[in-house]
């Protein structure tokens, strides 16, 4: 019976660390390092879960004046709490300038290098490394 247990205990162990690997991805399956770019926009949304933080800003694109709403990926809660960022660092309707790595696929969405916060905040114009996964060298 313990036998048993114990083999199931292993199963579901392994489960679960699979599925885990599968969900995470790797900064260059889904963004491009040859690709820059900064945006300033308007925070609209801040999703602080795991594995990442992601926050989406409105932002007026300079040749049409149509906006867009961008996402942009960051690294775990965990990971950015120790440089500093809180749950409210970022504040539904501050204008924030974001620094990063487009997506490979082409759509609005990009892996946050670093966050510019506007002298309206909480911390007026401070820059916050937003952890991204491109900084463990992949």
């Amino acid at each position: 019976m313990k036998v048993h247990v114990l083999a199931g205990m292993c199963a579901a162990g392994t489960l679960l660390i699979a599925a885990q690997s599968v969900a995470h991805h790797s900064f260059s399956a889904e963004f491009d390092s040859n690709q820059p770019i900064t945006v300033t926009g308007i925070v609209t949304n801040v999703e602080w879960t795991n594995p990442h933080v992601w926050f989406y800003v409105n932002v007026r694109d300079e040749a049409t004046g149509d906006v867009v709403n961008w996402g942009a990926e960051m690294g775990p809660p965990h990971g950015l709490q120790r440089r500093g960022w809180r749950r409210n660092s970022l504040q539904i309707g501050e204008e924030v300038t974001v620094d990063g790595f487009l997506a490979r696929n082409g759509s609005k969405r990009m892996n946050a290098r670093s966050v510019t916060l506007t002298a309206t905040g909480e911390r007026p114009g401070e820059t916050l490394d937003a952890n991204s996964s491109r900084q463990g060298g992949e």
